[in-house]
């Protein structure tokens, strides 16, 4: 019998309830747990950092927005096919060395590609190469972090760990892409990305120095070839798994990598430079932040929650298409950046608290593949949208088409479960209310 066949693998019961503002941050009460996150509050502002440059760079030599969405492909492509394979590797090692040798790794490329672009030779496809080899060794890194995380808490406080890693994530995002613009207009992209090799290395170093005692290792599993008929039959069969990953395919396909959009925004609409690009980025941050600390604040894991916030984050995105005005268009990015933020945490923590925790690294790794590979697929897709139609018309798709997903899932939802949707304001983030029909 297939292990995802076996009885062990039931979805353990999601407690629900009231959070007091001072549990919003439990998660690091952990000592490793807390250490993690402040190396990765460097690590992620230097991250965005290097995402505006490494954009920037790429729209400057080729002056072509679907250059920037070819990058995002690149980089991502890699786990559409080999997502299952890095998950097995994550399952086979330790985490803690795994990840340590990622980040060392990711030091390494990042270093060489400042240095080409320091001494003025740097051409798209040098960014091309370190960005396909980065994009293989998130394969491995995506789920072996994601493990690793659950590993410094404890299985109580792991909804609030997710939420806590958005926060920390988000808030590089709020300080990188300002610092990024400012940085590449005062000494070049290079520095950008000198500082990005130096924050990678030293997470290296402070995953590897974490106290081994205080984690909860899950243990290795030995060496098997992917199940992947088994994985998909055991998502397809809970339904708090199946639908927030469908939806995250059209939301990562089309809504997600919008950035590509912002980077044509900034250069064909609003005429602002790379500093415009960066201020655009962290407005998107502002609101992501903002969603990152009440998402800690979301008294229950429903289906019905993650339909909602996707909805809500559909709408604000494409009415920032649709503005004319720039004041209007940085109003509707920090409330497009709130509701995806609590879009991604409640669709990510319902389908990790879903699964038991012996199948939950080939489930993580099956989310990560949809999440990472539709956007790989969708920045190639509206980088062309967005040289073909506009920019401004991008936006509007990246928004107006989840959205309408978004409406048939409610709807295929709403009868199957024998329950007619109906929105009620109340406290929290339940907005939709379900009514049970009553028997013809």
């Amino acid at each position: 019998m297939s292990i995802l066949d076996d009885s062990h693998t039931a979805p353990i019961p999601i407690v629900s309830g009231s959070r007091r503002w001072r549990d919003s941050f439990l998660s690091l009460s952990h000592r490793n747990y807390r250490r993690f996150q402040l190396s990765h509050l460097v690590l992620h502002t230097a991250s965005w950092m290097f995402r505006i440059a490494v954009d920037w760079l790429a729209l400057e030599i080729t002056g072509n927005i679907s250059a920037v969405g070819l990058l995002v492909f690149i980089q991502w492509a890699p786990m559409i096919v080999l997502g299952p394979y890095g998950a097995m590797i994550a399952d086979r090692f330790p985490r803690r060395i795994t990840v340590a040798i990622v980040y060392s790794l990711f030091a390494l490329l990042t270093a060489v590609l400042a240095l080409v672009t320091l001494a003025g030779v740097v051409e798209l496809w040098h960014i091309i190469v370190v960005a396909f080899f980065m994009g293989l060794i998130y394969t491995i890194e995506v789920p072996a972090r994601v493990i690793l995380l659950s590993e410094m808490v404890s299985r109580s406080n792991l909804q609030n760990a997710i939420s806590v890693y958005a926060i920390v994530f988000w808030l590089g995002g709020v300080i990188g892409p300002v610092m990024s613009g400012i940085i590449i207009t005062a000494a070049g992209t290079g520095w950008a990305i000198v500082v990005y090799s130096i924050a990678c290395a030293s997470v290296a170093v402070t995953v590897a120095l974490l106290r081994v005692s205080e984690l909860r290792v899950v243990p290795p599993r030995p060496f098997v070839r992917p199940q992947f008929v088994a994985t998909l039959r055991y998502a397809r069969s809970k339904p708090t798994i199946f639908w927030p990953m469908l939806l995250m395919a059209f939301f990562a396909l089309f809504a997600l990598p919008f950035g590509v959009v912002l980077s044509g925004m900034a250069k064909v609409v609003y005429e602002s430079g790379a500093s415009g690009f960066g201020l655009y980025t962290s407005m998107l941050a502002v609101g992501a932040l903002a969603g990152a600390v009440m998402s800690t604040r979301v008294r229950a894991l429903r289906l019905r929650t993650v339909i909602v916030a996707a909805a809500v984050f559909a709408i604000l995105q494409f009415s920032a298409g649709l503005v004319g005005s720039v004041l209007f268009f940085l109003v509707a990015l920090v409330g497009a950046g709130l509701l995806r933020l609590i879009y991604e945490v409640v669709s990510d923590a319902l389908v990790q608290l879903s699964c038991n925790p012996i199948v939950r690294g080939r489930i993580v790794s099956l989310y990560v593949s949809v999440f990472v590979g539709g956007q790989a697929l969708g920045g190639l897709i509206l980088g062309v949208l967005s040289d073909t139609l506009g920019p401004r018309t991008a936006l509007m798709l990246s928004g107006g088409i989840p959205l309408a997903a978004t409406v048939v899932i409610a709807v295929i939802v709403a009868r199957r479960s024998g329950a007619a949707l109906t929105f009620r304001p109340g406290r929290g983030f339940s907005l939709l209310g379900v009514v049970t029909r009553e028997p013809n």
